[in-house]
């Protein structure tokens, strides 16, 4: 098993629908969220999206109308109608949502802990 597939493994995905926008520069897409993990994301492909966009895109996702999570981050890979992004930034309060996000989620928090463990290692 390559550490590519090893590592997308170790994070739980978690199903959740939100408003998600991703922006690069001045261009904004509307997305529909399909899951999360505290090391990325993937979204169903966006109208108005084009295979040639590259570089770092700003993901906000909202969980509730004051809280948000947001993150820089970059295309890793393209199917048909779904796009995934690995998360290479986020802020202390938007990994907390996060956290807090996927905590509710697993209903488990040891298996959490790993995935934070994991997150740290990388």
């Amino acid at each position: 098993m390559s550490d590519q597939h090893s590592n997308r493994r170790r994070f739980k995905r978690i199903a959740f629908d939100a408003v998600t926008t991703l922006s690069q520069g001045a261009t904004v897409w509307s997305a529909e969220l399909v899951d999360l993990s505290l090391k990325g994301l993937l979204i169903h492909r966006p109208g108005g999206w084009h295979d040639s966009n590259e570089g770092i895109f700003l993901v906000d996702i909202r969980l509730a109308e004051n809280v948000h999570v947001e993150m820089d981050a970059q295309l890793v890979h393209k199917e048909a109608d779904q796009l995934g992004f690995k998360c290479l930034h986020i802020g202390l309060e938007s990994i907390q949502h996060l956290r807090r996000l996927i905590e509710l989620n697993l209903a488990d928090a040891a298996e959490l802990e790993r995935e934070l463990g994991a997150l740290i290692e990388l």
